[in-house]
């Protein structure tokens, strides 16, 4: 008991990481779980932009796009067809919708010189987005 309060303060200094994520067998779930690490980090971008923390900033940056690689990894894995089989493609494209708008918003908010930092998890977040959206509404190419 003691070990676990001692280490839940240090464990909330520690950026979201997406080993829980990588445990997860079902490849769907595995999906949604990188898009909700992906939403922490977002948090964490903008508390290491509000104390000024900039290697903090890239590292939360760069966990969003890895957390958003490898949702758009494991639904391509699954194999399935996101027209005939859309629940998890439709959460996650809803989810990185959502993802893209606090992003841009956040980036508007932070200074210009600062912006450049967020344009490849930006970039990466559309991109999967783009394909998600493609799928759902073209469905899979053969």
């Amino acid at each position: 008991m003691l070990l676990a309060v001692g280490l839940f303060p240090a464990a909330r200094l520690l950026p979201a990481d997406l080993k829980v994520a990588l445990a997860e067998h079902d490849l769907g779930k595995r999906s949604k779980l990188a898009l909700d690490n992906a939403g922490s980090a977002l948090k964490a971008v903008r508390e290491a932009y509000q104390k000024g923390d900039s290697a903090e900033l890239a590292a939360a940056a760069l966990e969003i796009q890895e957390s958003v690689d490898l949702a758009w990894d494991s639904l391509e894995s699954t194999g399935k067809n996101p027209r005939k089989s859309p629940r998890w493609f439709k959460q996650a494209e809803i989810e990185t919708r959502t993802l893209l708008k606090k992003l841009e918003t956040l980036q508007h908010d932070m200074g210009f010189e600062d912006r450049p930092v967020l344009d490849k998890a930006k970039a990466r977040l559309q991109k999967v987005h783009d394909d998600l959206l493609t799928g759902l509404m073209e469905g899979k190419s053969k």
